[in-house]
């Protein structure tokens, strides 16, 4: 039995885009990203920046 020679030829030579519609992302995934940036933004401002200030002007 021969193996199967088109899985191994690469995109290049095929000349074909591949799209993928399934696997979408879950709301769940993006609300813990969103609250992710949400508590990094505002650990930045609440910690950082008056570190920052008093390091710089004391």
């Amino acid at each position: 039995m021969e193996p199967d020679v088109t899985s191994q030829t690469p995109a290049e030579e095929e000349r074909q885009h591949h799209t993928y519609a399934t696997n979408r992302i879950p709301w769940y995934v993006h609300l813990m990203w969103i609250s992710f940036w949400v508590l990094a933004i505002w650990y930045t401002a609440a910690y950082m920046v008056p570190a920052i200030r008093e390091e710089l002007f004391p």
